[in-house]
């Protein structure tokens, strides 16, 4: 290019050195460099006009204007871009068609918005699920056509670890999932999954654990009592029938507290045991929770320590906190042996409030740890007949925790003992306001 460049300059100084030398022959050499110049112009406009042409003119011929010198490469080699430019532009057209083609194949709704949420693309099954169309929907903000208030904060505060699931507003009976990604600046890429199987199939296992649970406390309630009564009349009954029914006992005992704690996960999960805004009291709560874990204790002599950092108040359902606070702790007392120590701990930071229950006991292979929360699961299945639990307790804890925006960290090793930690939010914490002193 350096070398094309070097020769047309070359060629006009020596037209204009010819224009000038023929001027001087005229005895006009001024006059002779000045119709050289003006020729010069005079080309230059011309090659100039049929490129503003050749680029302006969308129908014209994809061949570029045919011209010698500088202009002839600055043609050729715009030809060149723009020839490479269209092949690109194919290829990319391709891979567009070819990612809406298997976008259009997918059965989960997939819609492209701007960061404010204006609609630019939606495949079939958004239409299907949604209820979409193209024909009136492009440009419209999802907000207005996805009314629900839950959507509206799910997509405004850009925190889309967890998915959010709704009903679909165009046909109710449709149970959707919804999945959010931020791409590009800030715009949003929506996966809408039909989850309604999924939905009724785990709506039918609560319904059917609740309802089994409820009609069966009734018969239990009465075979534990009848039981009560032989146990306290044992010493009227024959020696070979006291420990079958001292056994039935314990176990008619186990099965309520089974009963119970199936309940009581099943009124969490479903909502009957909603997150209310009163307030919890964690200082006063933990100190009773820890006294009737002494109590529990009993004659095993375990060190149950208190220790509480931050005396404000949690916002949260009191009863489920219990609940979730009372399982960690009693599983540290059947868990740690005679004479070990548990600490129970409140604290704070900038990160929110954390409850730390840490016990000596044989501890956990951290192979478990990730099932734990598991319904039923259980470490180790021999310590079943010995603990008297029912598998659900730490269930619960996590079901708890998330009700109230939290999570369950377990630390834990064999042979060193066990760390479970309830972490809350920030946002949860409440200050306590002093009492009023009455006057006299």
């Amino acid at each position: 290019m350096q070398h094309n460049w070097s020769r047309y300059l070359r060629l006009i100084i020596t037209a204009l050195a010819g224009t000038t030398l023929v001027g001087f022959y005229f005895g006009e050499p001024l006059y002779g460099l000045l119709v050289g110049l003006v020729a010069y112009l005079w080309w230059t406009l011309v090659q100039a006009r049929r490129l503003y042409q050749w680029l302006g003119n969308p129908s014209a011929s994809d061949e570029a204007p045919q011209s010698i010198g500088l202009w002839g490469e600055i043609f050729d080699s715009l030809h060149k871009l723009n020839q490479n430019h269209l092949m690109t532009q194919d290829r990319l057209r391709a891979r567009i068609n070819r990612v809406q083609e298997s976008t259009n194949a997918m059965r989960d709704g997939v819609i492209m918005t701007d960061a404010r949420g204006a609609m630019e693309w939606w495949n079939g099954s958004a239409e299907y699920l949604l209820g979409f169309r193209r024909s009136t929907d492009q440009g419209q903000y999802i907000h207005n056509l996805i009314r629900n208030p839950a959507f509206k904060a799910y997509f405004d505060t850009r925190d889309y670890r967890e998915p959010l699931e709704i009903n679909s507003p165009a046909k109710p009976h449709i149970h959707l999932q919804i999945q959010i990604s931020l791409f590009g600046d800030d715009d949003r890429l929506i996966v809408a999954k039909d989850v309604t199987r999924l939905y009724q199939l785990e709506q039918m296992r609560r319904d059917f654990v609740g309802n089994v649970s409820h009609e069966m406390r009734t018969p239990l309630t009465v075979i534990s009592g009848y039981l009560e009564t032989l146990v306290d009349h044992g010493d009227e009954l024959p020696a070979k029938w006291r420990r079958a029914i001292n056994t039935m006992a314990a176990q008619a005992s186990r099965m309520e507290a089974l009963i119970t704690d199936l309940i009581l996960l099943s009124r969490i999960e479903t909502g009957e045991h909603t997150v209310d805004d009163t307030l919890t009291d964690v200082d006063a709560l933990l100190n009773q929770i820890c006294h009737d874990a002494r109590a529990l204790s009993g004659d095993k002599g375990h060190q149950i320590t208190v220790q509480i950092s931050d005396h404000r108040l949690l916002q949260g359902d009191e009863s489920q906190l219990r609940s979730a606070f009372s399982n960690l702790v009693f599983n540290a007392v059947k868990y740690t042996p005679p004479g070990g120590a548990i600490t129970v701990a409140w604290s704070t930071n900038r990160d929110g409030a954390h409850l730390s229950v840490k016990d000596t006991g044989i501890g956990i292979d951290p192979i478990h740890i990730p099932r734990l929360t598991e319904r039923f699961y259980r470490a180790d299945p021999s310590r079943h007949k010995d603990t008297g639990g029912t598998g659900l307790g730490l269930a619960i804890v996590k079901h708890v925790l998330i009700n109230h925006d939290g999570n369950l960290e377990i630390r834990s090793k064999v042979g060193e003992g066990s760390e479970f930690i309830c972490h809350f939010p920030r946002e949860r914490l409440v200050e306590r306001i002093p009492e009023q002193v009455p006057e006299d």
